[in-house]
């Protein structure tokens, strides 16, 4: 009967232990969603700064072909 005092103890603890890793796999869960929701939206607007730019440097051209002749003349 030496193993009965040993399992008194452990069912209890063993108990606490589980509902302690249940909160904490819920919370990292929660946190890995916010955080790659956070990536998603750094990439959305990284990707309309990169389309911005692109744009900025088409107009650019422009303003110099359009400048290019005239400095000619």
């Amino acid at each position: 009967m030496e193993f009965m005092p040993f399992s008194v103890f452990m069912i209890p603890i063993a108990g606490m232990v589980m509902i302690l890793l249940i909160v904490g796999i819920v919370f990292w869960h929660k946190g890995r969603e916010k955080e790659l929701q956070v990536h998603q939206e750094m990439r959305i607007r990284e990707m309309e700064h990169q389309r911005k730019m692109k744009e900025l440097e088409l107009e650019v051209e422009k303003l110099k072909a359009r400048q290019g002749p005239e400095k000619a003349a």
